[in-house]
């Protein structure tokens, strides 16, 4: 990418350290198999068939940007993958994405939460059901991905209706913050959404999800500014 890093732009400090989830906090699968597998379910038909990742693909930008519900959202999968998967076979699928938070990250934003003067946030391509699990539910004490809930300000694309990588999600998320520009500085693991982060004025660095997420992550907030007095 150009211009790596770009924080000697930027005379002002970081007031807003914000996160994307899915591939900086928290490990995803990355293809229909990926998700089959971890569900414990076979690959059925041609499920897996690059039309049918197409029309899914474009049912699931419809999802996390709010268009769709919940119910909707199964109803057309289960007619795009041929019924060849229940409904909540699918959920199951679904839920399955959505693997185990990276070592490490949950150390680094406590770090985060105890720097003053930085504020956490988080903005999120996501949907109903993903969204759900940074939450406790009546049943459970804990959200099952708690680094994440402890965010302070969180936003989600199926929330703002809009998505990365366009310009009108990080707008969103200035006006709901009340930081704007180089005032936030952003992790995200996709090229095309760190691109849009610094056309609006963020920092913006992006993250490797087949490395070290969260030592990626310290080494950049060191470079902006952010360093951390090591307890012992």
């Amino acid at each position: 990418m150009n211009n790596p890093h770009p924080q000697a732009q930027h005379s002002l400090p970081v007031r807003m350290v914000c996160f994307d989830w899915g591939g900086v906090i928290l490990r995803i699968c990355r293809s229909w198999a990926e998700g089959c597998a971890a569900a414990g379910l076979a690959v059925r038909g041609d499920s897996a068939s690059p039309q049918l990742k197409a029309r899914r693909k474009l049912l699931a930008e419809q999802y996390q940007r709010g268009d769709v519900t919940t119910a909707q959202f199964l109803r057309s999968l289960e007619e795009i993958v041929g019924f060849a998967y229940s409904q909540p076979e699918l959920k199951q699928i679904h839920d399955a994405f959505l693997i185990q938070e990276y070592a490490g990250v949950d150390r680094l934003v406590d770090q985060l939460l105890n720097t003053p003067g930085v504020e956490t946030g988080m903005l999120s391509n996501t949907n109903e059901l993903h969204w759900l699990r940074q939450h406790a539910n009546p049943t459970e004490r804990s959200p099952h991905f708690p680094t994440a809930s402890r965010l302070k300000h969180r936003y989600a694309s199926h929330l703002l209706g809009h998505a990365k990588p366009g310009h009108e999600i990080y707008r969103a998320f200035e006006k709901q913050t009340g930081v704007q520009g180089s005032e936030v500085l952003f992790f995200d693991d996709l090229e095309d959404n760190i691109i849009a982060a610094r056309a609006v004025g963020w920092r913006a660095e992006q993250i490797d999800h087949t490395g070290d997420p969260a030592q990626q992550m310290r080494e950049h907030l060191h470079r902006h500014g952010i360093v951390f007095e090591e307890r012992r």
